[in-house]
C-alpha cells in the first residue's frame, strides 16, 4: 500500500505537500494533520513502516530555526491538536495539546486568574513548538524555562508508540526527566502531542522600572545592583538596540503595597534617570532585529564582554539577567562577515564558559557558518538520539552534529 493510502486510513487529513510548505527549502512529500493522540500515533506508525522521514510543524513560528532537514517525506501538522484537555485550577495545573497557541492558552487561563509564566516573543507560537525549541524570555529569571514548568508530557515515539511521563499534579515528578529531555529537542526525539504545565496566579500588581545606560560597564553595574538587592525581581532585561547605549529594565510583581515599595528601591538603585510604568519598554521579551539570530548563553558576569563585542560590530541584542540572551545581525551582513562575528563571539564567550548558537540565518549566511559551535555533549546527544530514533527519521539533520 502506498504511504498516502496507508496514512489516509489512520488520519482524516492527509494530502501531498506543496512547495510553499518547504522546511528551509526542503519540500515535504506528504502532509498529515492528526486530530487526536491516537491519530498521531497511527501516522507515526505508518511513517515507521514505510521508512518516512518526519518533521513536525506547529504554527511555523520557528520552523526556520536550525538547519534544513536531510529529507522531509512527511510533515506532521499539529494545528488540529489544539484543545485544553484539563485545567485543574485548584492545583494550578493545565494540560493542553501541542498545537494550541500560547496566546489562546493565556487568554483561557487569565479568565481564571492564572497564567503560564512564559514570555511569548512570537505571536501564535504553539505549546509543542515552544517546548521543542525550549523558548523562554526574561521571565525565566524567576519562573524558569519550559523544562522547569512542564510536569507531564505525552509524546509519540518514532515507532508510533505513545509514551507518557510525569503527572497532573506538581508533586508527581515520576518521569520528569523525560519531559526535560524533550525541551529543546527540535523534533528529533519524538512527536509532542500533549503537555501538562505548572501554573502561577496572575499577580495583583506589577511595575516596570527602566533606565537608559551608556557603556557596557554601566549596564553590568546596574544589573548586578538589581540582582543583589532585596527587590525580588520577576525579570531583568538589557535591551541593546544600539550598543553600547542600552536600557536596563526590571519587572516587579506581587501585592500592590509590596510592588510600590520595591519599585521605589529599584528606582533608587538605577538612579535619577529611572522611569516607572505599567507597560514594558519597547522590545521587552522580543527577539532583536536582524536576519540572523544568535542564542547566547553565558554567566551574568560576561555581560560587559558581550556588550563590548556587539557594540564594535553595531549588532542588536537583548539579554536576560539569568545569563541568556539573543544577538541579531543586520540584513546587510555578508556571509564572511557573519562567520567572523560569530566566531569572535564564541571565542570571547568561551572564556566565560558561554556559547552562541545560531537560531536562523539567510541561506547564503547559513552556508558559511557553523550553526552550533563546540558542543561538549554531542556524543551523549547522539546516543540519546540512537535510543529514541534508531532509524534517524525524525527531523534528520536539524540538530547538533546532523542529528
Amino acid at each position: 500500500m502506498r504511504p498516502l493510502d496507508a496514512l489516509a486510513e489512520v488520519c482524516g487529513d492527509v494530502r501531498p505537500g506543496a512547495p510553499e510548505e518547504g522546511v528551509l527549502g526542503v519540500v515535504p512529500g506528504l502532509v498529515a494533520a492528526p486530530a487526536t493522540a491516537a491519530e498521531a500515533a497511527g501516522v507515526m506508525r505508518v511513517a515507521a513502516e514505510h521508512g518516512l522521514a518526519v518533521v513536525p510543524r506547529g504554527a511555523e513560528t520557528r520552523l526556520d530555526w536550525g538547519t534544513p532537514p536531510d529529507r522531509c517525506d512527511l510533515l506532521v501538522d499539529t494545528h488540529r491538536l489544539a484543545r485544553i484537555v484539563e485545567h485543574a485550577s485548584g492545583d494550578l495545573v493545565v494540560t493542553a495539546e501541542a498545537g494550541l497557541a500560547l496566546d489562546e492558552l493565556a487568554a483561557a487561563l487569565a479568565a481564571r486568574g492564572q497564567r503560564l509564566a512564559l514570555d511569548r516573543p512570537l505571536p501564535g507560537s504553539t505549546v509543542g513548538g515552544t517546548i521543542a525549541a525550549a523558548a523562554a524570555g526574561p521571565l525565566r529569571l524567576l519562573y524558569g524555562s519550559p523544562r522547569d514548568l512542564v510536569i507531564g508530557l505525552t509524546v509519540v515515539r518514532a515507532d508510533g508508540e505513545v509514551a507518557r511521563s510525569g503527572g497532573k499534579v506538581v508533586k508527581n515528578v515520576a518521569g520528569y526527566d523525560l519531559g526535560r529531555l524533550f525541551c529543546g529537542s527540535s523534533g528529533t526525539l519524538g512527536l509532542i502531542v500533549e503537555a501538562t504545565f505548572r501554573l502561577h496566579p496572575v499577580p495583583a500588581a506589577h511595575a516596570y522600572v527602566t533606565c537608559p545606560v551608556t557603556g557596557a560597564a554601566q549596564a553590568h553595574e546596574a544589573v548586578q545592583s538589581l540582582l543583589h538587592s532585596p527587590i525580588a525581581p520577576s525579570a531583568i532585561e538589557v535591551l541593546a538596540p544600539t550598543p553600547p547605549s542600552c536600557t536596563v529594565g526590571v519587572l516587579l510583581e506581587g501585592v500592590p503595597e509590596g510592588v510600590t515599595a520595591r519599585t521605589a528601591q529599584a528606582t533608587a538603585l538605577l538612579g535619577p534617570d529611572a522611569q516607572v510604568c505599567e507597560e514594558p519598554p519597547e522590545g521587552w521579551g522580543l527577539y532583536p532585529d536582524g536576519t540572523t539570530l544568535l542564542d547566547v548563553t553565558a554567566p551574568p558576569t560576561s555581560l560587559t564582554h558581550l556588550l563590548t563585542e556587539i557594540g564594535a560590530d553595531a549588532l542588536t541584542a537583548t539579554w536576560s539577567a539569568i545569563g541568556r540572551g539573543y544577538v541579531g545581525l543586520p540584513a546587510e551582513t555578508a556571509p564572511d562577515k557573519a562567520a567572523a562575528i560569530i566566531a569572535g563571539l564564541r571565542e570571547g564567550l568561551a572564556r566565560h564558559r558561554g556559547s552562541a548558537v545560531v537560531c536562523y540565518a539567510p541561506a547564503d549566511v547559513r552556508a558559511a557558518i557553523d550553526f552550533w559551535g563546540p558542543v561538549p555533549a554531542a556524543k551523549l546527544m547522539r546516543q540519546v538520539k540512537d535510543q529514541f530514533d534508531p532509524g534517524h527519521r525524525l527531523s534528520p539533520g536539524r540538530f547538533v552534529g546532523g542529528i
